[in-house]
């Protein structure tokens, strides 16, 4: 006897919304993309390169964060029965697995410039500094309200904060070149970029790659989940038990559930499947609303193949 407790996940209401914040960021981030491309070659700059180079990854973020966001709003199908709500998690992989390779860049390239700075035209990389900044405030203050819905949003925030931060590196690398004539500022503008870009990219690396691996999700201890399932009424053991995530707040678990074989005969085995199913969606810190429970009898239980702990 199987069961599927859910409720309705039929789309975000905010969708619309977010792909027009991403639209709009989109176009923001591209236009002062190339202004600072034209930037970089005139000034010679390793910061400012950096920067568009991270800008050229963020517009590419970006795109394929709009598109992603398309994506999600379309409707289940009989071939992917969750849609395409995991899309969401191979954009933010793809835009963080760029970013590490641009801060690595960076880092690679700051160093080397460290020992052999080349000549930098401060007031130049100053006036482009202050387009990129500006932009990305622009696009940041767009991208605010949405950027907690989920994980490809909150990597597109992440990325225009991430270059925000690399355009005031900028400027103070321009300003120090202009009044002190130490060029080795702008190496050191360009590894601060790097520096901000590498661990938020390994960040939403190890989170896109643990719901795409289905672990447990964060916050979830599964030995306690099953202690509190070996409590309801008649339940004498769980196993094949597992929880992971589809995508942004839809957490999933399963399991079989060996319940006193009495249960079938006198009609208890409804009351407790809802019993677990409640039991899992309230009395944990991840609510998990979606579950799916297979009641079966120790006998049953017994001869099952493939039964895992």
């Amino acid at each position: 006897m199987a069961h599927d407790h859910a409720h309705s996940h039929a789309g975000d209401p905010t969708a619309s919304g977010h792909r027009r914040r991403l639209a709009i960021a989109f176009a923001i981030t591209s236009t002062v993309l190339v202004a600072q491309a034209v930037g970089a070659i005139l000034t010679g700059s390793l910061a400012l390169l950096t920067d568009t180079a991270h800008m050229l990854t963020d517009a590419g973020g970006l795109a394929v964060a709009l598109v992603a966001a398309t994506l999600m709003a379309r409707p289940p199908t009989e071939r992917l029965t969750w849609g395409f709500r995991r899309v969401e998690v191979l954009a933010a992989l793809a835009q963080a697995a760029v970013l590490l390779a641009v801060g690595v860049y960076a880092a690679v390239e700051g160093v080397k410039r460290l020992w052999a700075p080349p000549e930098i035209a401060p007031t130049e990389l100053l006036v482009f500094g202050v387009v990129g900044l500006v932009g990305n405030l622009v696009s940041m203050a767009v991208l605010a309200p949405g950027r907690g819905a989920n994980l490809n949003m909150r990597a597109a925030f992440l990325e225009v904060v991430n270059d925000a931060l690399g355009s005031v590196g900028v400027i103070v690398a321009a300003i120090v070149i202009r009044t002190t004539g130490w060029l080795q500022a702008d190496a050191l503008a360009g590894l601060l970029i790097a520096a901000l870009i590498v661990p938020r990219a390994v960040t939403i690396l190890r989170e896109a790659g643990g719901i795409l691996l289905e672990q447990t999700p964060r916050g979830l201890d599964l030995a306690v989940v099953r202690e509190h399932m070996l409590g309801v009424d008649h339940v004498v053991d769980v196993h094949d038990l597992h929880a992971s995530t589809v995508a942004t707040g839809l957490p999933v678990i399963s399991a079989h559930v060996v319940v006193d074989d009495d249960c079938f005969r006198t009609g208890h085995a409804p009351e407790i499947l809802h019993r677990l199913a409640e039991c899992v969606a309230t009395h944990f810190p991840v609510s998990l609303e979606h579950s799916t429970f297979q009641i079966e009898t120790a006998d049953h239980a017994a001869h099952e193949p493939h039964r895992h702990g």
